[in-house]
């Protein structure tokens, strides 16, 4: 089956092939490191890493990038307000490279702990400000942008198919929104490309003067094209990053490469808490320190946010962070229960029984991550392996196939534990004292070695072939 996807640039899905058979250049918006990311941030990495893994699974070779933004982004997004790395830094009274560094690696440690695979390449814009001015150099010999004093802006009129992406037609663009109105430009939408400020503390001496600095949308196209080349297959972001980021990285980097810059164009909706946006004044702009307080872990976070269709709204809340727990324990109990199939306990008598129901399952979850990335029906038949694992289905056989697929699976999904867990000493000496007490009628004690063993994160569930145990999810 053709993997199909929505381009934001053409508003239409389209079959996905890759500019190199086998290889695919993957570009991803990543964190401004001003503030450590928040859940909302974490919908739409981990939207790029489920489209990575899904593209691996298929065979590809995925070159991706990630950018690390440590300078240039402004408050409004365009070309007036604040550094947010300078406006940090003088809210935590540190130097804005110390807040970026200390941003950075807590944002990797985050990466980590939700199961995130790493980047070809992290790059910061602060160390590609050489491969800025080249492009910029390269603009303005073209024609597509000029230097006003220590300033240097991008010809929006000069480049026609500006909005192409966002659908925002240049003569329709009303000055003042989320455009920055000054006399010296030649049009008012027209966007910076590099700015000088000698009150800025992150800045660089170049041909346009001593004390510049880059910028944002600069910064993607020259890291971009520094570590993935000309042309990349896939461009990823949140929403918000379709105008005027996006918008503006394609006017550029077209413009000074004479090609297509992305060929697909994939954007993650916002992440909504309680049914809202997030907000500092509200107290709901999560981390995963907060998660954490909560009693949930990483693995339950990233299950909950991709879970959902990435072009779909998604609501978070601790309810559906509750449900995301108990799922993931039924899909953790389905691996203990086909790994016990397939060594023959309360597998069915012939070895073969149920190998359809696998390819059946296999083939639906192939279906719907081939049609979109939609996540939410391609984990339906994952939980309809459980219902047939609870009615002991499956022959020993078709359980180690099984059990091959929900591995495979994961490789995509990320959440399942698979590894088989193995009872240390002392919880298998309780459960063996626990049915000798049963035996001997002993139900107090029984009871209180079921509570025990509950309050250390192991859940029994008594069958007539014995006492089969699970770990609760995170546990």
């Amino acid at each position: 089956m053709t993997f199909v996807v929505y381009n934001s640039l053409s508003k239409t899905k389209e079959p996905f092939r890759s500019l190199e058979p086998g290889v695919v250049r993957m570009y991803n918006c990543g964190p401004t490191v001003y503030n450590r990311p928040h859940v909302g941030n974490y919908r739409a990495f981990l939207f790029a890493d489920t489209l990575r893994r899904w593209l691996e699974y298929c065979g590809f070779r995925v070159e991706q990038v990630m950018n690390i933004t440590d300078v240039g982004h402004l408050t409004d997004d365009a070309d007036d307000g604040e550094d947010k790395l300078e406006k940090q830094a003088r809210k935590e009274k540190l130097d804005p490279w110390q807040i970026s560094r200390k941003v950075a690696e807590q944002f990797f440690a985050d990466l980590r702990a939700l199961g995130v695979r790493p980047a070809k390449v992290y790059p910061k814009a602060s160390e590609h400000i050489p491969e800025m001015v080249e492009i910029i150099e390269g603009l303005i010999a073209k024609g597509h942008a000029y230097a006003v004093g220590g300033d240097v802006y991008f010809d929006v009129k000069s480049f026609p198919s500006y909005g192409k992406l966002s659908g925002n037609r240049v003569e329709d663009l009303e000055a003042g929104s989320r455009i920055a109105v000054r006399e010296e430009k030649r049009n008012p939408e027209d966007f910076a490309l590099w700015k000088s400020d000698p009150a800025h503390i992150m800045k660089w001496a170049t041909r346009f003067g001593p004390d510049g600095f880059p910028g944002w949308h600069i910064e993607c196209s020259a890291m971009a094209r520094k570590h993935l080349g000309d042309r990349l297959d896939i461009h990823t972001g949140g929403e918000d990053n379709i105008f005027p980021h996006h918008e503006c990285e394609i006017a550029q980097s077209e413009s000074f490469t004479g090609k297509p810059f992305a060929t697909y164009w994939m954007h993650s909706k916002f992440l909504q808490v309680d049914g809202g946006k997030m907000s500092k004044s509200l107290g709901n702009v999560y981390t995963l320190d907060d998660i954490a307080a909560k009693g949930y872990t990483p693995r339950q976070l990233r299950f909950a946010l991709i879970r959902g269709h990435y072009r779909a709204p998604l609501n978070f809340t601790w309810e559906a962070m509750k449900d995301a727990a108990s799922s993931l324990e039924n899909l953790d109990d389905l691996v203990a229960r086909l790994r016990r199939a397939a060594k023959g306990d309360g597998a069915a008598s012939a070895p073969n029984a149920g190998s359809e129901l696998v390819e059946a399952a296999r083939t639906e979850f192939e279906k719907h991550l081939n049609d979109d990335l939609n996540v939410a029906p391609a984990l339906a038949p994952l939980f309809g392996l459980r219902a047939h694992a609870l009615s002991g289905a499956f022959g020993v056989e078709a359980a180690g196939r099984a059990l091959a697929f929900l591995t495979r699976a994961n490789e995509v999904l990320g959440v399942i534990e698979i590894e088989e867990q193995l009872l240390d000493a002392k919880i298998d000496a309780l459960i063996q004292e626990r049915q000798a007490a049963r035996r001997s009628k002993d139900f107090l004690r029984a009871d209180e070695i079921r509570k025990l063993l509950e309050s250390q994160g192991i859940v029994l569930e008594d069958s007539p072939k014995g006492v089969i145990w699970r770990r609760k999810s995170g546990a």
